[in-house]
């Protein structure tokens, strides 16, 4: 299964990142991370081909969602700029410890490599995205839906940084129709008002 959204892609290996985070659909309940075959099909689509090597295993899916969800912590606190949380900095240690992620250098600088198999490939190539990100600053504008039935994760390229929802016309429209139903049902709003003094 491929990311269908109708959020903007985020550049580089980012998207990766934002692609393993939404490998759960909230909304529907679909994860990827369910089963070692959803995981295999998503790595395939995703050109993850060392991540399918060897059996992941229940255990190794557990330790997984624990990754996903701790990253998807990270991607809501970037909403404010706020540090790294605590789920989100355990989350990339774990990834970077699987992944025996280490330093190389070459004529134009330094990268991070990891030398783990499996899904621990692809966990290497979420550390160094991230590292990448942070260094570059486009992390910051990876978040998360701030609708809580969704959680998304989207790449927010609005000029000012402050993109709330994955998609305008989706839960941007939801959360407008959702205001706008709670202010009608206020006692005391305006309409009411003017029914009161006409």
């Amino acid at each position: 299964m491929v990311d269908s959204s109708p959020v903007q892609v985020a550049p580089g290996e980012l998207e990766f990142v934002r692609a393993f985070v939404n490998t759960l659909d909230i909304e529907t309940g679909v994860d990827l991370l369910g089963d070692a075959g959803s995981w295999r099909s998503w790595a395939v689509d995703h050109g993850v081909g060392g991540a399918i090597d060897g059996d992941i295993g229940a255990a190794g899916l557990e330790v997984a969602r624990r990754i996903r969800e701790g990253l998807r912590e990270g991607l809501a606190a970037n909403h404010d700029r706020s540090p790294l949380p605590s789920p989100a900095i355990d989350a990339l240690n774990a990834a970077a410890e699987r992944a025996r992620m280490t330093v190389r250098f070459d004529a134009s600088g330094a990268a991070l490599h990891g030398t783990g198999s499996g899904i621990d490939a692809a966990y290497a190539r979420i550390v160094a995205a991230i590292a990448g990100s942070m260094s570059d600053g486009s992390w910051s504008r990876l978040k998360v839906c701030v609708n809580d039935d969704c959680r998304w994760a989207f790449y927010d390229a609005s000029r000012s940084r402050t993109g709330q929802w994955c998609s305008m016309s989706i839960c941007g429209n939801r959360a407008k129709q959702s205001r706008w139903r709670a202010a009608r049902e206020q006692p005391g709003t305006q309409s009411e008002a003017r029914g009161v003094t006409s």
